[in-house]
């Protein structure tokens, strides 16, 4: 039995050479939230209370449906990379593989049938 610290069983392992690639996705998808969550809310607002058939002409429009569909897109990449970090810190194991697994299949399908929709919404 070795009485190792945790500095020590980690030395010579190296960095995992992604934590920066993920620090400026996630910045810049912040700051993509930041400009576009706005411009969602307010075009949103615009159909909000609207008929079925306002509504279909109010996204027929490209600006809204674009504005919807980039919201809906990088909201759900901003989610996947946050809770992806969050299970690596807090789970272990085959636990761990599965949520991330499992949370990225969420994200990703989320994202697709927003899409979806705004795109039948659209069309």
């Amino acid at each position: 039995m070795a009485f190792l610290t945790d500095r020590k069983r980690a030395a010579g392992m190296g960095s995992a050479k992604q934590g920066t690639e993920h620090h400026w996705s996630m910045m810049v998808s912040s700051a993509a939230l930041l400009i576009l969550v706005p411009l969602f809310i307010f075009t949103f607002g615009a159909a909000l209370g609207g008929t079925y058939e306002e509504v279909i002409a109010y996204y027929s429009r490209p600006v809204p449906a674009v504005i919807a569909v980039l919201t809906l897109w990088v909201g759900f990449m901003h989610f996947k990379s946050g809770v992806q970090v969050l299970i690596e810190d807090y789970v272990h194991g085959v636990a761990r593989k599965i949520a991330i697994i499992a949370m990225i299949i969420l994200s990703y399908g989320a994202a697709a049938a927003g899409v979806f929709a705004i795109a039948r919404l659209a069309i």
